[in-house]
């Protein structure tokens, strides 16, 4: 299974001192994807995951039926470099199961109302199936602006060839950027340019201050970084952050659900397995 096969990479990648020095919880298991991305026609992308997603508000590791992910302690190891074939099992299953069990519905459900006009979600209700990528497959133990701009770059070095990856080996023909900095780390690690667009009903007011823009980005990608996609996949992003910008309201929200609605119904594909909107 290409989940195992990734996350075997990636553990590997645990051992490397840099990582800890960027500030990732070293006992964290990496998370290439939350929902089953086998079977997800449209992934949403982020920066990294939450320690949220593997501590509750006071730090403590979440256990029992609050458990998330694996963690060391869960798969009961001393270090991931002892990680075998039964571990790697266990940690693909918490990803493919992962909005079945305990999701940090806070964080998701706000980013599934978005993705709302492509008749996919996270959640096994109706239409097709949704799932959720991270430019940088590993949990902090800070949040992402508390970090050091050399942590920053040293974490995205890791974005490109892990979720080209991915998304090659998936069923995913589209993929959503959350915020100005998803844009940014994604061009980067992808080596494109995102076509921009002010769109007037995504402004967000300030009483003291100008409005800050709405921006859409659009760009269909053959390749991320050094990998094929061995097909074309749509990129489409905003600038607002979802669930961390200020005064993002309802009528801003569905206003950017219906502008990717849009952007999804109009693109064509060559064939079912790729295609969103039947």
């Amino acid at each position: 299974m290409f989940l195992e096969s990734n996350l075997l990479e990636l553990v590997k990648l645990l051992g490397d001192r840099a990582l800890h020095t960027a500030g990732v919880i070293p006992w964290s298991s990496p998370i290439p994807s939350f929902g089953d991305l086998g079977q997800a026609k449209v992934a949403t992308l982020g920066l990294n995951p939450s320690n949220r997603e593997f501590v509750d508000a006071r730090g403590d590791e979440l256990d029992g039926p609050n458990r998330r992910f694996h963690t060391l302690k869960s798969l009961s190891l001393p270090s991931w470099a002892k990680a075998k074939d039964r571990h790697l099992e266990l940690m693909a299953e918490s990803c493919r199961t992962y909005f079945n069990a305990n999701p940090y519905d806070g964080w998701f459900k706000r980013l599934d109302e978005i993705i709302v006009g492509t008749k996919c979600s996270y959640y096994e209700r109706q239409g097709h199936l949704a799932c959720h990528l991270d430019l940088i497959p590993f949990a902090t133990a800070e949040k992402w602006m508390a970090l050091s701009n050399a942590q920053r770059v040293a974490l995205l070095s890791y974005a490109g060839d892990t979720l080209g990856q991915l998304v090659r080996d998936s069923s995913v023909n589209v993929l959503i950027l959350n915020g100005a900095s998803v844009v940014a780390g994604f061009e980067r690690a992808a080596g494109i340019s995102l076509r921009p667009k002010v769109m007037p009903s995504w402004a967000l007011p300030r009483k003291a201050t100008p409005h800050v823009p709405g921006i859409g980005y659009r760009g269909k990608v053959h390749r991320m970084g050094r990998v094929s996609l061995r097909r074309e996949v749509l990129v489409l992003g905003f600038n607002h952050n979802i669930q961390s910008s200020f005064g993002v309201t309802k009528v801003v929200k569905s206003e950017i659900a219906k502008w990717i609605e849009k952007q999804v119904s109009r693109t064509p594909y060559e064939t079912e397995r790729y295609s969103v909107l039947n």
